[in-house]
């Protein structure tokens, strides 16, 4: 199978394409980036996009599946317009293309709690792109909402480090939906979704994948 990747160099990305370069399934990665990977392999084709210009005639858009990996902080972001751009505008524009060129399977990450009519910006967006998504009618479309994802990250989030320190102390006596959710774990989730043969949509939550 051919898999499209955006995202590849974010921490669940990074998980998914390392699982996907590994999985019989799959023949070959396209895996679209602002910078050069720094993985290399045989199955993996790796063009360098801006993704506030994307070639809308790619061959590379018609893929038997995708999994868009696409999101940041509103601290990292630097403004609300700019997160909502990496985490609405972006993923929604990759999935048009996708969609335009005939690929029926769409797999993405989005988080606990969300919903577009929420008071709270961050999960407002993460609805919002939902909503949008599903507008899309891909024949396969699976949505994860997590909660705090676990692994190591490249750069430091002070608040967040902190909150995996304490529910992976609590990890044990807490339920299932509070626990932290590894970045591999969640990245399993999405390729079997994306590989897999279920129709329609779906919504994955974060007990799913503690």
């Amino acid at each position: 199978m051919k898999l499209l990747l955006i995202g590849a160099t974010g921490l669940v990305g990074h998980q998914v394409l390392t699982q996907a370069l590994e999985d019989p399934r799959v023949e070959t990665v396209i895996a679209p980036s602002r910078r050069p990977l720094s993985t290399s392999h045989r199955k993996l084709v790796a063009p360098i996009v801006r993704f506030d210009d994307l070639p809308q005639e790619a061959d590379w858009w018609k893929a038997d599946a995708a999994i868009c990996t696409l999101g940041t902080t509103i601290g990292k972001a630097g403004s609300r317009e700019a997160f909502r751009e990496v985490d609405h505008d972006y993923p929604l524009a990759v999935a048009r293309l996708a969609r335009a060129h005939g690929t029926p399977r769409f797999a993405v990450v989005s988080a606990k709690g969300a919903n577009r009519n929420s008071p709270v910006f961050y999960s407002r967006v993460k609805g919002e792109t939902e909503a949008d998504l599903t507008a899309l009618a891909f024949p396969s479309l699976t949505i994860l909402r997590p909660g705090l994802i676990g692994g190591d990250r490249t750069e430091r989030r002070a608040g967040e480090h902190l909150a995996l320190l304490v529910l992976k102390r609590l990890g044990p006596v807490l339920p299932r939906a509070w626990r932290i959710n590894p970045a591999a774990r969640i990245a399993k989730v999405l390729l079997d979704a994306a590989l897999g043969d279920r129709m329609g949509t779906r919504i994955i939550g974060s007990a799913e994948m503690a």
